[in-house]
Parts: C-alpha cells; sequence; structure tokens
C-alpha cells in the first residue's frame, strides 16, 4: 500500500513535524484513502480511520476542510473522522459533510441541528433527504432563509407538525409559499390552506410554475376554496336562463355587452348562463366560482374568455348581490391583478375546470 511509508513515519511527524508537514501528511492520506476506496475492505478502512482521527482534530483549518471535501459523498469513508468533522464548528469543514454525506446518521444530524447555527442547519437543509424527525428540529430553530432551502428540497420530508408550522410562516413568506405550493407531498387540505392564507399574486405566480401534475391539484384546491359555503346556501334552477342564453345565442345576439348588461341588473341565473355558455365551463361550475370567497377565480374565467376589465368588474360585483358593492382598495387589487393576468395562464385553468364537468 503507498500509504505505509507515510504510516511508518507518523510518530515522528506527529512528535516533531511542522504543522505544514502535518497538513501535508493529511492531504496525501487522504487522497490516498479516495483512490483506492473502491476496493478497500473494512481492515483498510479501519486503518485510515484509525490513523487519521489522531491528526485531524489539530489539523489546520484548511487540512480539515479539505478531508472534508474528499470524504463527504464516499459511503465508505472513515466513520469516526467524518462524525467528528460533521460537528466541527467550522462551516467549511462541516458542512459538505453535512450536506452530502450518506454516513451522517439520524441522530447525529438531530443532535447537530439542535446545537449548531443557521450555517449548520442550512447545510443539513441541502442533502438529498432529510427524515422528519430532522426537519421537524430545523424547523424549530431555522431562520427564514434556511427554512426557505429546506421547503424547496423535495428530498425532506415533514410530519403533520411541521408542514403546519411551514403554512403558518407562508402566510407571511411569499418565497416560501411558492416552494410548499410546488411540493408533490403536500396534502389536499395542506394545500387548501396554504392557498386560502396566500395573496392573490402568490397564488397565480404558484400556479404558472407550477408542474403540470401539480397545476390539477392547485386547481382543484382553488375550485373547493371557491366553492365556500355560500355557493350551497342558495338552490337556483338555471333551466330557464339556460333555455334563454342558448336562444340568444342562436340568434347572434350572445355577446360580452349581454352579458355585462345582465351582470349590471344583477339577473344572476342569465349573467352565469351566458358566462357558461361563453367560455364552455358547466353551469354549476361557474355558479361556484362565482359565488367563492375570492374572486381570483372570476378574474380567470373573464380573462379565459377575453371578457374587458369593466366586465369582469361587473360580475365581482354580481357575487355580493344587489345594493352592494366591493371596497375601493379590494376593486383596485382586483384591476391590478386582472392586467397582470396571462390569457395564456387562464385558458389552462379554463380547460382544467371544463374537463372537471364532464
Amino acid at each position: 500500500m503507498a500509504a505505509i511509508p507515510l504510516i511508518l513515519g507518523l510518530d515522528e511527524i506527529v512528535k516533531h513535524g511542522s504543522a505544514k508537514k502535518r497538513a501535508a501528511t493529511i492531504t496525501k492520506l487522504s487522497e490516498l484513502f479516495v483512490q483506492g476506496a473502491p476496493i478497500f475492505g473494512p481492515q483498510h478502512v479501519e486503518l485510515f480511520d484509525g490513523i487519521l482521527i489522531g491528526l485531524v482534530p489539530s489539523a489546520e483549518l484548511s487540512a480539515r476542510a479539505g478531508v472534508a471535501a474528499r470524504f463527504a459523498s464516499l459511503s465508505n469513508a472513515p466513520p469516526s473522522v467524518v462524525d467528528y468533522l460533521a460537528r466541527e464548528d467550522e462551516i467549511q469543514v462541516a458542512g459538505p459533510i453535512l450536506s452530502r454525506s450518506p454516513l451522517v446518521t439520524e441522530t447525529a444530524l438531530i443532535e447537530i441541528a439542535r446545537a449548531k447555527g443557521q450555517a449548520h442547519l442550512a447545510a443539513i437543509s441541502e442533502r438529498d433527504t432529510i427524515a422528519a424527525p430532522v426537519t421537524d428540529v430545523i424547523l424549530r430553530r431555522a431562520d427564514r432563509e434556511v427554512v426557505r432551502v429546506l421547503a424547496k428540497n423535495s428530498g425532506a420530508n415533514f410530519s403533520q407538525a411541521g408542514y403546519s408550522g411551514l403554512i403558518n410562516r407562508a402566510a407571511e413568506d411569499g418565497v416560501l409559499a411558492l416552494s410548499l405550493g410546488q411540493r408533490e407531498d403536500i396534502s389536499p387540505e395542506g394545500l387548501k390552506e396554504l392557498l386560502s392564507r396566500s395573496v392573490d399574486v402568490v397564488r397565480r405566480r404558484m400556479f404558472e410554475t407550477a408542474k403540470p401534475k401539480q397545476r390539477i391539484a392547485i386547481n382543484q384546491a382553488m375550485l373547493e376554496i371557491s366553492s365556500a359555503p355560500r355557493a350551497r346556501l342558495v338552490k337556483r334552477d338555471f333551466a330557464p336562463a339556460q333555455r334563454f342564453i342558448l336562444a340568444l345565442h342562436r340568434s347572434g345576439g350572445l355577446n360580452e355587452a349581454a352579458l355585462l348588461n345582465f351582470a349590471k341588473e344583477h339577473k344572476y341565473e342569465e349573467a352565469v348562463a351566458a358566462v357558461s355558455a361563453m367560455s364552455g365551463v358547466p353551469i354549476l361550475t361557474v355558479d361556484q366560482l362565482i359565488l367563492g370567497d375570492r374572486y381570483d377565480p372570476i378574474l380567470l374565467i373573464a380573462r379565459g374568455i377575453g371578457l374587458e376589465w369593466a366586465t369582469a368588474r361587473a360580475l365581482i360585483v354580481l357575487r355580493l348581490g344587489p345594493g352592494k358593492m366591493p371596497s375601493p382598495p379590494d376593486i383596485e387589487e382586483a384591476r391590478l391583478n386582472y392586467e397582470r393576468l396571462s390569457s395564456s395562464t387562464a385558458q389552462r385553468v379554463l380547460v382544467f375546470w371544463r374537463a372537471r364537468g364532464k
């Protein structure tokens, strides 16, 4: 073994060698281990572990950091050395081990997460997989930036309490909310709570950046949110309005002007039937969307069929009933959101709502 000459001279290096000489020896031994790691058996690993654990703690920072960088991804790295490096206060030493080493146990990660600072928590949060007991500890101690890193990690697992804490923090952190909205392991109830506590611009961005599968989940959650209790308080008969709108369509009179007139005159059934005919979304779905707790679905369906803001506004007012008006700040927020909303995004949502009603 190429390390034999080094091993034979270790006593002399430890007792009388300069810091530079010790660092060079540690570097050489760790490099030799990396080269032989694919063929080393347990006895070789034990030999290197016993030697390096006696040298590494007293080595210079750069030497310790070099060993950590070389051993971080090895599945058979010297275990005592890895455990020592993982518990270092210097993040440039501990960081590579905490973020990548498969040898750091769950128990060790929990102990380190409880004792160390934010940089160590951030390193742990970057691991390929993180068990829920570990993330529970991190979430109790982490600052906003670390929590964001953890939420973006698809390999991080969260307990029910962990997810609840994340959703609570996301109510005041749009970046965190976006990351949580992309996670496919979030429960349907958790996703609904996240969306209900997020502002409109965050919810729209969440949908726009989601993968196709998650977009469906977000749409489903939004539809359930929008179907809120008020949609079930009134049982409406849409059949006469549907017949009237069908006749209007056949005569060429179904257009945005007619819809705007229905909304302004608070002809609810006719307005809903007109929106349904113009969008292709089932009438009961349109009813649920308009009567929901939020106006977002109205903006989506209006933009999807190319309505002017005046008509979208009239539909927002329609949902409140005669004699009632949204507050000026609310209507201004709706207008700004409508201007920012892209037709392509809205039309993709309409495709989902049409398919859901079949």
